[in-house]
């Protein structure tokens, strides 16, 4: 592959090819204000950055960090680092600080670009424990600037005023596809934080799949709603939008219905990247604000992050005409691997087949949930009945580099010559890739191997049930009961004979062997950060509940 900087692609490679005037990023502030910045004002401002790191002292290499929310700043910063041949890290803004100390650490940041409330809030104590982080950089308060004070390390500046002063002429130094770019950090819920790197090299497949996937188009405006504090945020709200030229909104506050609708129709955003958790919110707004905004200029909708049900499928099409794409993809893999394109919906629900180049199979498990090697290669499942690891093959420039500084954990994500996701799937007769869960949510009740994705879905069709999270509860008998926990709409009220009404709901959807056998009404499920359910807060409530009293049981 050739020499390749993403920055490059982003920015300059627009103004020299004429379109320097094209709209780059439409920002909405919370307050209301709307910015537009074009291609040439973003070169500028990101050459202007990657100046100001030369003059701090940063070397090609290091980590710079960013942590400030959706605003055009992130942009500037993350670019502007790219440019620098630094490796850029964006940390999700509400983060607290013993999360946010920890990955600055293990990152090795040099430079934190931030707000002055998130570094009142979150930075300033942890100054001390990080003596190698040696400038903030304040996207909002000029007044902080400490350039005067000669010799001082760990300064705290103002960067309006240091972009001012910086130079607009930056030249990109040679960047081969595998110089590290971007540093991700991945949940921490099942031990430490994992860092996960990738190349420069990682822009070319997300490119490709923003055309395929997305069917992402030089003259289209794209929405990706999600946070950059997430991998989706960087690869599809800013690298693959802008590397093709096209217009990415940006809206710095947080989900609010009709803000939304405001956003989709008056920003004209023809292509919408979200999550079935935004979808899902949605759903539940007053219809007339929805009839309110037709979104005529609407053509594509895609999903991404977790399950996408049936329910959203069909509120879309009947709220807008539109089919929701589904696509798959891991913060390891850099890129979408799995996509559905399906036009006319036959395959609604399946979360695709692998877009070109991918290699994709489903690997069989022993009963410890192993993947099984025979003489070093991996077992794979041909019939469409049986669950299974989708796995893939490693290669293609956006595939991570590896697990910052953690080789071991590196290594377990290979095996028999495949990377191995941690999802179950199933793959049918014609290739159709169907999502069952992650392999550490699944329950074995009674023998029976079973995803909590394909219960929830079933149940959030109930007209009563906003949301749902379904575990598998220990049982001495059975392995483990399934038990679903349900947050009901507004207007719904619980009680014994909805309950009942569900389960019995539940059986003749998914039949006795699958449905959940124990229901719990709770007011709000409790969600990860970005919204979604959280199973393993879920687990932990039941542990320490050990019964939860407002469970019924029913005979299998």
């Amino acid at each position: 592959m050739a020499p390749v900087n993403i920055a490059f692609e982003c920015t300059d490679r627009h103004v020299l090819a004429g379109r320097g005037e094209r709209v780059a990023i439409r920002w909405s502030a919370r307050d209301g204000r709307r910015t537009s910045i074009t291609y040439a004002s973003l070169a500028a401002d990101t050459a202007r950055f990657a100046n100001v790191l030369a003059d701090l002292g940063v070397e090609p290499g290091e980590c710079v960090a960013v942590m400030t929310g959706r605003v055009p700043a992130l942009h500037i910063a993350v670019l502007g680092a790219l440019r620098h041949r630094a490796v850029a890290c964006v940390l999700f803004s509400s983060l607290g600080p013993e999360p946010v100390g920890e990955r600055l650490a293990m990152a090795d940041a040099r430079v934190l670009v931030t707000t002055a409330a998130i570094h009142r809030r979150t930075i300033a104590g942890l100054r001390g424990a990080l003596p190698r982080l040696r400038h903030v950089l304040l996207v909002d308060d000029v007044g902080h600037d400490a350039a005067a004070a000669a010799g001082r390390e760990r300064e705290v500046i103002g960067l309006a005023g240091r972009l001012a002063s910086a130079s607009s002429h930056h030249e990109v130094g040679p960047t081969e596809p595998a110089t590290p770019a971007l540093l991700h950090f991945t949940s921490g819920t099942t031990g430490p934080p994992k860092g996960a790197v990738l190349g420069h090299g990682a822009m070319a497949a997300q490119l490709a799949t923003a055309r395929s996937a997305l069917d992402l188009h030089r003259d289209d405006v794209l929405w990706c709603t999600a946070d950059p504090g997430w991998v989706t945020g960087v690869a599809y709200g800013i690298v693959a939008p802008l590397a093709l030229g096209a217009t990415t909104v940006v809206d710095e506050a947080d989900f609010d219905a009709e803000r939304w609708c405001r956003v989709l129709d008056h920003e004209r955003v023809t292509v919408w990247y979200t999550a079935p958790t935004a979808l899902r919110m949605l759903m539940r707004s007053d219809p007339a604000l929805l009839a309110a905004h037709p979104l005529p200029h609407l053509r594509w909708i895609a999903s991404v992050g977790e399950p996408l049900h049936a329910a959203a499928i069909d509120w879309a099409r009947a709220t807008w005409g539109l089919t929701i794409h589904d696509t798959w993809w891991q913060t390891e893999t850099g890129a979408i691997m799995l996509a559905n394109p399906d036009a006319d919906g036959s395959h609604a629900g399946s979360i695709g087949r692998p877009v070109t180049g991918v290699e994709a199979a489903v690997l069989r498990h022993d009963p410890f949930g192993r993947v099984i090697l025979q003489d070093g290669v991996a077992a794979e499942v041909h019939e469409s009945t049986v669950v299974g690891e989708l796995a893939l093959r490693p290669g293609g420039g956006s595939m991570f580099q590896g697990y910052l500084d953690d080789p071991v954990r590196t290594a377990a994500c290979f095996a028999g010559g495949w990377y191995l996701t941690g999802d179950l799937v199933r793959r049918d007769a014609d290739g159709w890739y169907w999502f069952v869960g992650r392999a550490d949510d699944v329950i074995t009740s009674s023998g029976h191997r079973i995803g909590p994705a394909e219960i929830e879905d079933a149940l959030r069709r109930h007209p009563a049930v906003a949301d749902v999270g379904v575990i598998g509860r220990a049982d001495p008998t059975a392995g483990e009961i399934v038990h679903a926990v349900i947050e009901l709409r507004g207007d719904v009220q619980a009680c014994e004979e909805l309950r009942l009404e569900l389960i019995g709901f539940g059986r003749r959807l998914l039949g006795a062997a699958i449905a959940p056998k124990e229901i719990e009404f709770v007011e709000r499920l409790p969600t990860t950060s970005s919204g979604k359910v959280s199973r393993r807060m879920l687990r932990d409530r039941a542990v320490a509940a050990r019964a939860p009293a407002v469970a019924v049981a029913v005979a299998p």
